[in-house]
């Protein structure tokens, strides 16, 4: 059998990204209707966004999200809260996902984990608009 180049291998994580897509929808969005957490205003989920945009770790993402939950109540707190849930994600549905389209396209990890990570949380700022919002009359 023929290794695929790293064009193909490019390719192909990328299309194992597009069709994770569904579940990191459902994710986040599970995440932000089931879980505990204050008044958290948009700007405060897209600097979680922005943050994710402008690093290759999760650890330092989950860094933010945490020093976050120690600045106020809005991410909620411990067991059943929103930051608690999107941590749980990071490291649980989400780095899953991102081994087995790695797994697949002979290729690292991480690099596909941050994308996924980074889609999730782009998704999460909508959703967020979205109840915050745009299910008012």
């Amino acid at each position: 059998m023929s290794e695929q180049s790293d064009s193909q291998k490019e390719l192909s994580k990328q299309k194992g990204i597009r069709q994770a897509e569904d579940d990191l929808v459902i994710w986040i969005q599970y995440a932000l209707d089931k879980t505990n957490y204050g008044d958290l205003e948009e700007s405060q989920f897209r600097n979680l966004v922005r943050v994710a945009d402008t690093t290759e770790s999760a650890e330092a993402i989950k860094n933010f999200i945490r020093y976050q939950v120690g600045r106020d109540k809005k991410w909620g707190r411990g067991k059943g809260s929103l930051a608690e849930k999107i941590i749980e994600d990071i490291d649980g549905n989400i780095k899953k996902a991102a081994q087995i389209i790695a797994e697949c396209c002979e290729t690292d990890y991480k690099p596909t984990w941050i994308e996924l990570i980074r889609r999730y949380l782009g998704y999460g700022a909508r959703h967020l608009k979205y109840k915050r919002d745009g299910d008012k009359p």
